[in-house]
């Protein structure tokens, strides 16, 4: 495949498919320590994904966003490797479903007590309900 000049080779798949390979002139993506975009000729780099949306910028077809919940993004100086836990495209997301999950998430909360790990869970589970609820209705 022939590559425009200063554009991103990006890949984006989960353990059941894939869901974008082509190129964008830059990728927004949620790591754990906090949003970040790539640019072409980017540093090498290893992060760990959070919850939230990966917005594909300047893509064959336009921008293109999707939710994912955690994995890990390899960036090298030309291309982007994301690799997802989860990921939907907004129309995919089912915002009663992800309800249901904040609440059960709220209620992990409740009862997490001393207990680190279940803080950790509820926060987990918290995390990826708002980042779905969020994606489905930002237009």
């Amino acid at each position: 495949m022939a590559q425009d000049t200063n554009q991103l080779r990006v890949r984006l798949v989960t353990p059941e498919r894939t869901l974008f390979e082509h190129t964008a002139q830059s990728v927004e993506l949620p790591s754990k320590a906090g949003n970040m975009e790539v640019l072409y000729g980017h540093a090498p780099l290893l992060a760990e994904l959070g919850a939230g949306d990966v917005t594909l910028h300047g893509t064959p077809d336009g921008n293109e966003r999707y939710n994912v919940n955690w994995g890990f993004v390899e960036v090298l100086p030309d291309r982007v490797t994301i690799l997802a836990s989860d990921a939907l495209r907004p129309d995919e997301i089912d915002v009663p479903r992800a309800q249901k999950q904040l609440d059960h998430g709220l209620e992990l909360w409740k009862q997490a007590g001393e207990s680190e790990e279940a803080y950790d869970e509820a926060l987990r589970v918290i995390s990826e309900a708002e980042a779905k609820i969020a994606s489905a209705s930002h237009p």
